[in-house]
């Protein structure tokens, strides 16, 4: 079996750190929303006025002048709210970044658990206390530590089980450490696929503003990664595809 070497140079943020960067991704696609929305709204505006003002025009000819001047006036929203949008862009993309860089320490949930209450006294007793305990009592105390989500004695147990053959382990590490650090892990494993999407949201709708079409690519690719996200939600299994980190071509 395969040793899984440490990724040293990982990011650390807690369960709450996360939570927090996420609600930065959010007010920033939000922030991006009303500008755009703003922006297009006074596109709309001129073309109405523009056909209003040419209505004695045949069609053809109005159509365009409407679209000669809407285009104008698109170009110049683009340059003055260049620097803004780019801004909310670059803001997403440092969001996501940080939220990826974190998930090398939230592989499992046995991994989070392990990480609880690191070398306390308590810990470390429960662990000398159990360290003749059978398969029994290790299975007794391992249905008390996740009825009372007893996190050291959790954690404990998983070591203790862990310097066992698999096949006389009278617990699953994982299944314990689902009852008792479960759905931390999936809130943080939803956060960083959720600042993903954000991030490619925010690159889609800036290339749409600015070449004035979406990219069909980057519109399937936000599909797929709201499935993952349900997928995960659920507790149902997600491809490696569906929770590769996007690409970032046009994120600078």
């Amino acid at each position: 079996m395969a040793i899984r070497k440490a990724a040293l140079g990982a990011r650390w943020a807690s369960v709450t750190d996360v939570s927090g960067k996420l609600r930065q991704a959010n007010e920033n696609r939000q922030a991006q929303r009303r500008l755009l929305d703003q922006l297009e709204e006074q596109v709309r505006r001129r073309r109405q006025s523009i056909d209003e003002s040419l209505a004695d025009l045949p069609p053809s000819q109005r159509t365009q002048l409407v679209n000669r001047a809407v285009a104008g006036r698109r170009g110049e929203l683009k340059r003055e709210t260049y620097d803004k949008r780019v801004a909310l862009l670059r803001e997403a993309v440092r969001l996501r970044d940080e939220l990826v860089a974190v998930r090398d320490h939230y592989k499992s949930p046995v991994q989070m658990l392990m990480r609880e209450n690191l070398g306390s006294e308590r810990r470390s007793r429960i662990l000398q206390q159990i360290a003749a305990s059978g398969p029994a009592e290790l299975a007794s105390l391992a249905e008390y530590a996740a009825a009372t989500k007893d996190m050291e004695l959790g954690a404990a147990l998983c070591s203790r089980v862990a310097d066992l053959m698999p096949n006389q382990r009278p617990f699953s590490s994982h299944d314990l450490a689902e009852a008792l650090v479960g759905g931390d892990h999936r809130k943080v494993v939803l956060s960083i696929m959720e600042a993903e999407r954000l991030a490619e949201e925010v690159a889609n709708d800036e290339a749409t503003f600015e070449r004035g079409a979406p990219d069909n690519l980057r519109v399937l690719k936000i599909a797929r990664m709201i499935q993952a996200e349900q997928a995960v939600a659920e507790g149902l299994p997600v491809s490696s595809d569906d929770q590769s980190t996007p690409d970032q071509q046009g994120d600078n």
